[in-house]
């Protein structure tokens, strides 16, 4: 029987990572960790009956703590919570699906306790990458990738000599604005941005989508993974999503990994690595895809591609940067506070001002998050 936590249990990845569980029936729960949805984690909690469960304010973990007064559930808050379910005695792996630089320090507390860390929280690795990935070599621990294309990158890699690795070919849906240009994003709506071709996630992560800036995260979040430069990561738009991700090695040969849409299969592949398992779903059908189209990615319409690419060679604190700008820019964008076109505008901006600090610690990096936080409060 094999035993996780889960961080964020109540978004995308977190039920998506529950009904794994579901349907495997060989895996326990022993901590989960979630927002403020209470009323579904409390559905949780009734199902897989975790010993521990966080929610983020003192008002409602009370709430929920009445709620479940007849379960032997213990119920935290805060990031005295989030740390309490990362280093849960019993969990063998942490499954990150938390958004936001919120989970750098769950992570932190997850490997020094000797749990293996299935990673959906891109932002750990993109602004902490210089210091996970050394914690995690010096503890014995594995990051699992979650997100489809540096799982699918992870899988490549399981047949080939990583010494033998030449590229890593990221493959891009384009979003829903793929083969527009700027002018004609003017005047795009929230609407419009959430309305991704392929995928079903989140609203921060489709935006990021929409904008590209999510695969320039993904860009820095491989440099850490797989111990390459960003000249090593080449971004490739793949329409359909059926490529996920490739990798070239020296010789030249390609080795692709293909599939579905579908996230349970990347959560799945962390959570019972190096085993496959069976996984219920659709499948590629060959008789009928005609096609595989591949197309170069727009850096002049996508500047926050662009963007990424320029902190993920310069690294320091400039990633943080680029995170934290593009969190409360987006954030913003949701909110109707600002235009589309804005969200690279600001990260752009925030980055030029910022001097660059070269290998900060954790406190550095949380308060270089603060800082552009106050910078884009008293600009915008």
């Amino acid at each position: 029987m094999k035993k996780i936590a889960v961080l964020g249990s109540t978004g995308s990845i977190g039920t998506q990572t529950l009904e794994i569980v579901r349907n495997n029936g060989d895996i326990r729960v022993t901590a989960l960790a979630a927002g403020n949805n209470i009323d579904l984690l409390e559905q949780q909690i009734r199902e897989f009956s975790p010993k521990l469960a966080a929610v983020w304010s003192e008002e409602r973990a009370r709430e929920l703590r009445e709620r479940i007064r007849d379960l032997d559930v213990k119920v935290l808050c805060g990031m005295d919570g989030l740390l309490a379910v990362s280093s849960e005695p019993e969990a063998e792996i942490l499954v990150t699906a938390i958004v936001g630089m919120i989970g750098i320090l769950p992570t932190i507390e997850a490997i020094k306790a000797g749990k293996d860390i299935a990673l959906a929280n891109k932002e750990t690795l993109v602004t902490a990458g210089h210091i996970i990935m050394p914690l995690a070599a010096e503890k014995g621990v594995s990051i699992l990738p979650v997100d489809s294309e540096h799982s699918a990158i992870f899988q490549c890699l399981q047949g080939g000599q990583r010494k033998a690795l030449h590229k890593i070919l990221l493959t891009a849906s384009g979003g829903p604005f793929r083969g527009k240009k700027k002018s004609e994003l003017e005047n795009i709506q929230v609407e419009d941005a959430l309305k991704h071709p392929n995928w079903a996630m989140g609203k921060k992560i489709t935006i990021d989508s929409s904008t590209m800036v999510n695969k320039g995260l993904e860009v820095i979040e491989a440099k850490w993974l797989f111990g390459v430069t960003p000249d090593q990561i080449q971004v490739v738009v793949q329409p359909k999503s059926i490529i996920h991700s490739m990798v070239e090695y020296e010789d030249g040969a390609v080795i692709a990994q293909l599939g579905t849409p579908d996230m349970k299969l990347p959560i799945q592949y962390a959570l019972y690595y190096p085993e496959r398992r069976y996984l219920p779903g659709e499948r590629l059908d060959f008789s009928t895809l005609t096609e595989i189209t591949f197309e170069k990615p727009d850096l002049e319409t996508f500047t926050g591609l662009k963007l990424a690419f320029e902190a993920a060679r310069r690294g320091g604190s400039l990633p943080t940067v680029l995170n934290a700008a593009n969190e409360r820019a987006v954030a913003m964008f949701l909110d109707r506070k600002i235009r589309f076109l804005e969200i690279p505008e600001i990260i752009g901006t925030c980055m030029e001002q910022h001097r660059v600090i070269e290998n900060p610690t954790v406190e550095e990096i949380l308060k270089t998050e603060q800082e552009t936080y106050e910078f884009i409060k008293n600009r915008w």
